[in-house]
């Protein structure tokens, strides 16, 4: 299952992930926010980081209107590797690299064609597991 959050800045682009996500038969659950009212990402962030701590979720994505405040906040927890991505690559070298279980993304930043990519590079590709990578990954926690 597939954590997701956002705030007022991020909510359009939330909808249309989860159209998406729904569309390719993925389960989620949104965690907030749930119209475009400002709000504070850091409620949002914890949400979503909670599900995945608690076992709840296996990863998460948050949208806040640049991916990097909320990524801050996600990245509080020892458990969470957040990572703000603006590209397709970025998501795929996160998730081989970082084994990043969160993605953020700026609901200003990117526009709906790229975040989609975005979600898809980063839900299929998996951690390569190489002794370096797991390394540098073991000293982040």
């Amino acid at each position: 299952m597939i954590a997701i959050g956002s705030d007022h800045a991020g909510f359009a682009l939330k909808q249309a992930i989860m159209a998406h996500l729904k569309e390719l038969g993925i389960d989620f659950k949104d965690y907030g926010t749930y119209d475009d009212k400002s709000c504070d990402y850091p409620d949002y962030a914890e949400a979503v980081c909670k599900a995945i701590i608690e076992g709840d979720a296996e990863k998460g994505i948050l949208v806040c209107g640049t991916g990097i405040g909320i990524s801050i906040a996600a990245n509080r927890h020892r458990e969470i590797r957040a990572a703000v991505c603006t590209d397709e690559f970025t998501a795929r070298a996160t998730r081989e690299h970082n084994d990043a279980n969160v993605i953020c993304l700026g609901g200003r930043v990117v526009g709906e064609g790229v975040a989609l990519g975005i979600i898809d590079a980063f839900l299929n590709t998996e951690f390569s597991n190489g002794a370096n990578h797991v390394r540098r990954i073991a000293k982040l926690s």
